[in-house]
């Protein structure tokens, strides 16, 4: 076991109940159908008119009645033609038939489509040879086949893909009640930290955790805001999250939260809350990497409360926690009515290596559908936490539970972190 004792360490579960009780959802706003792609409906949408709105042809080919073709193969006269975008000029009568294109509307008195397969010229222009029999109702879409006048169109909660789109302009849903998107502010702190293409001087870093935060807020559709770098400084980094707070819907920031004299960022969260009201948490998480993490939720004069994530320095640990923890937080802040990512079955290719020592391992893996229809994982490299090249290289991160490990051809979880290979 580490230095942590088992009773000191909380569970990733336990972590993502108490932050997702925190955060209440956002909005509601109304937006045009154009820019909904993504957002979360916040209220039902209901058809007003019926879907199709008449009675049309499934396919290209004559407009007949039915009982015409009893004695198939048949021949009829051909009246008119009717394409889609045009209304019927006459009706279908005994022994007679209109040469019909897919979505136009069916003529008084036919009830069935011969389709244009099954058919042949007849012995004249003016008629057309039809061989199999048409049952009534063949190839026909009849209005409100889709939805009916006040049926449910799309439910609140939906997430809008490009189908619900399609489906709202089809009810003529040019503007739409959805919840809003947070805006997040990132943060990262530490005198070790620099930006741009300035030679490093020893002990120094490059400041990755920030882009790579805004890179995923940005991929997961949400607003990021830079709030760029603070030194390790108790005065810098309270007036960072102060105008985190002021300005955004959620804030995070990377490192100063561990056991070091100079981790000022709970420090700060904790004042900040005992000022202006709220909650505050500090946790060491049963997960490995991501150990340490300050949750708070500030709250503002508006009466809103504002989550705060102090995310850890090291890189991979930052990004993991950002995906296990902030991340649902963030869902569920955009109204999303299952917030927790979707644990996945897999079967490990190698072995997942690991030690008991009173944690959960997300180990960095490449997710690929194997030959069997299973997914498969093996390990994407080098699990530290300051080594981003094999967090780079992953799709998702295996859930190792404490003990051994898993061998070859081993039942294992997945949280997918991008495309299955």
């Amino acid at each position: 076991m580490d230095r942590d004792s088992v009773e000191e360490l909380v569970s990733l579960e336990a972590v993502q109940r108490l932050v997702l009780s925190s955060c209440l959802p956002l909005g509601p706003i109304e937006i045009g159908l154009s820019d909904a792609l993504g957002f979360v409906l916040a209220e039902d949408v209901r058809a007003l008119e019926d879907l199709p709105p008449f009675s049309n042809t499934a396919m290209d080919g004559y407009a007949v009645r039915a009982d015409d073709t009893a004695s198939a193969p048949v021949e009829l006269s051909v009246i008119g033609v009717l394409p889609a975008g045009a209304a019927p000029a006459q009706a279908v009568g005994p022994g007679t038939a209109v040469q019909i294109m897919t979505g136009a509307p069916m003529p008084p008195g036919a009830d069935g489509i011969a389709i244009v397969e099954r058919t042949e010229p007849g012995s004249s222009d003016s008629k057309v040879r039809i061989l199999d029999r048409v049952s009534p109702g063949a190839y026909v879409r009849p209005a409100g086949s889709d939805l009916r006048r006040g049926d449910l169109a799309v439910a609140a909660g939906t997430v809008i893909g490009p189908a619900h789109i399609g489906l709202l302009a089809s009810v003529d849903a040019t503007r739409i009640t959805v919840h809003a998107r947070p805006s997040v502010g990132v943060l990262s702190t530490g005198d070790e930290l620099v930006g741009g293409t300035v030679p490093l001087e020893l002990g120094q870093i490059r400041d990755s955790n920030r882009q790579g935060l805004l890179a995923s807020l940005q991929r997961d559709g949400f607003v990021g805001i830079d709030l760029g770098v603070r030194p390790d400084d108790e005065e810098a980094i309270s007036a960072g999250i102060r105008e985190g707070v002021e300005c955004c819907d959620a804030l995070l920031t990377s490192g100063g939260v561990s056991m070091g004299e100079f981790d000022f960022v709970k420090v700060v969260l904790e004042r900040l809350v005992a000022e202006v009201g709220g909650q505050v948490h500090q946790f060491k998480l049963a997960i490995k990497p991501a150990k340490p993490l300050s949750f708070a939720a500030v709250a503002t004069p508006g009466g809103r409360l504002v989550p705060v994530f102090g995310l850890p320095g090291n890189p991979v640990s930052s990004m993991v926690s950002y995906q296990v923890v902030a991340l649902p937080a963030l869902r569920k802040l955009a109204g999303h009515h299952s917030p927790l990512p979707r644990r996945i079955p897999a079967v490990a290719a190698d072995d997942l290596e690991r030690r008991p020592d009173g944690k959960l391992h997300l180990l960095r893996v490449i997710a690929a559908m194997g030959a069997d229809g299973h997914i498969v994982v093996r390990s994407a490299g080098g699990q530290g936490s300051h080594q981003l090249a094999a967090l780079a290289a992953s799709n998702a991160l295996a859930l190792v539970p404490d003990g051994l490990g898993v061998t070859t051809g081993g039942d294992v979880q997945i949280l997918l972190t991008g495309s299955l290979e």
